[in-house]
């Protein structure tokens, strides 16, 4: 599928805005954390899968960087969950929202990659907007939450950077069945070993985050990611955590702060010059 950057760009603004959702629905979701990764985790691959048939995609194993990639999410999908299980829903979106900066430093590490001043700069004043946007609820503990969301920052990061480098869409949808697959086989083993409850809220919940937070934006991702660089991806990305707040707002009528809303314009202003500028050196 040939599309310009410009729609790609656009189509990972959808994608981080159909993201957002998770919070809010694994913490409704009374479930172990493995066991809510495996199970919206295989939803998610089941309808690539179909994606993939009607699309007519290949799936295929033998490119390393689609086990890479494959990788990067598996850990990013197990990590995050169980981030949000153990500490606050602000600390792990947050810690995971790192990710650009592993990117400069696995880019620059093992792909010699340049950034300029303005690259760096853009990074730091979001990730400084996104400190600001949770200040009012981050907390001290949680400590192991904090590492596990730490983590899936790293992992989000090597997800950006792999998928960047796949040749081709078959590649790029491989690499999703892949993730989502090794989490599924990884987390469902959980719905046994752990007390699961089943009622319409529950089953809802897990429809909702497998199709509508994973299933379908995965697929705007593999698209627009081999249109777009891994950093601007990623900064684009961070509308996520803007919208996160929204949903927990609306539904458990939870209120930002004053450093909270501060923080969203500077975050929110510094991904729009961002995606302006792509744009603009795209056209």
């Amino acid at each position: 599928m040939e599309i310009s950057q410009k729609r790609a760009m656009l189509l990972m603004c959808l994608c981080a805005f159909l993201w957002s959702i998770g919070g809010l629905f694994i913490k409704l979701l009374p479930w172990n954390a493995a066991a809510i990764c495996g199970v919206r985790s295989g939803i998610s691959a089941l309808i690539i899968l179909l994606y993939m048939a009607k699309m007519k995609y290949r799936l295929t194993l033998k490119n390393p960087m689609v086990w890479l990639a494959g990788l990067g999410l598996m850990g990013t999908m197990l990590l995050f969950v169980s981030a949000n299980k153990l500490t606050t829903s602000a600390n792990a979106i947050v810690l995971q929202s790192t990710a650009p900066l592993y990117i400069m430093v696995i880019s620059a590490l093992f792909f010699r990659a340049h950034y300029s001043r303005r690259e760096y700069v853009l990074v730091a004043i979001t990730m400084g907007g996104i400190a600001l946007f949770f200040l009012d609820q981050l907390t001290p503990g949680g400590l192991l939450g904090n590492v596990l969301a730490l983590l899936s920052g790293l992992t989000m990061a090597l997800m950006y950077t792999a998928s960047g480098r796949l040749p081709d869409d078959d590649s790029s949808m491989s690499a999703l069945v892949v993730g989502h697959t090794a989490a599924a086989l990884a987390g469902m083993p959980f719905l046994f070993l752990t007390q699961v409850e089943i009622s319409s809220l529950t089953v809802s919940a897990i429809l909702i985050l497998g199709v509508f937070q994973l299933g379908i934006p995965y697929i705007l991702y593999a698209i627009a990611v081999r249109r777009c660089s891994p950093l601007s991806c990623s900064l684009i990305g961070m509308i996520e955590p803007l919208f996160n707040p929204v949903w927990v707002l609306l539904v458990l009528g939870e209120k930002p702060g004053f450093f909270a809303l501060i923080g969203g314009i500077i975050v929110l202003s510094a991904v729009t010059l961002w995606s302006v500028g792509n744009i603009r050196g795209a056209d």
